[in-house]
């Protein structure tokens, strides 16, 4: 049996519809149900549903052999495991976002004050352009810590910008592109080699017929 880690929230319904295009019986998990735990109807896979920043964890630490995550969580945890496939869904960009008339002197600014769900990955940017900023974590909208006064800028991934738009704030710089990935734990991929390379095979073989 291998366990696979899923990402609750956006990534979820695209996950399973590739899982199951790979050949996982996933239907239960398309039942209204508060569990987290599943299982195909053959017993060769179990399915456990967590908050996407704890994916990378589950499959670092092998209670998970696979999952399927946002590569946001896997820049922002940095944990030890492979990344294995671009799923090419859940596109999004990951910015640093703030109010038009900051587009050309919030980098410049002697003390900018940031916030964001991601403080890893903002401190890697800034760190990059040898700039020290003060970073604000916040598990919330950040949208609101600009216009409330509380930070200069934000960092936060954006999938239309609508969001964005609303609350008078544009992208100011695009840091990267971001998709679901396929990871797996170092480990099984060499225990449970078989089970997992054919998992592999078939979502690879799916994303292949999708490009042509």
């Amino acid at each position: 049996m291998i366990t696979i880690a899923l990402s609750k929230g956006r990534l979820f319904e695209d996950s399973i519809r590739i899982l199951t295009d790979a050949g996982l019986d996933c239907s239960e998990l398309e039942q209204p149900s508060r569990k987290l735990i599943f299982y195909t109807p053959d017993n060769r896979v179990r399915l456990v549903l967590v908050k996407p920043s704890d994916v990378p964890t589950y499959v670092e630490y092998g209670i998970a052999d696979a999952g399927i995550v946002g590569k946001d969580m896997l820049m922002e945890e940095g944990r030890s495991l492979y990344e294995m496939l671009d799923l090419k869904y859940g596109w999004c960009r990951m910015v640093v976002a703030g109010f038009p008339e900051k587009k050309d002197t919030w980098i410049t600014r002697a003390h900018t004050r940031v916030a964001t769900k991601y403080p890893n990955i903002a401190t890697n940017y800034f760190a990059n352009r040898d700039k020290t900023v003060e970073i604000i974590k916040l598990n919330g909208s950040v949208e609101l810590a600009p216009l409330t006064g509380l930070s200069d800028v934000i960092i936060d991934i954006v999938e239309s910008g609508r969001t964005l738009k609303e609350n008078g704030l544009v992208v100011l710089d695009e840091i990267c592109s971001i998709s679901a990935r396929l990871v797996v734990n170092r480990i099984s991929l060499k225990t449970k080699n078989s089970e997992i390379k054919g998992l592999i095979d078939n979502i690879q073989r799916i994303l292949e017929d999708g490009e042509k």
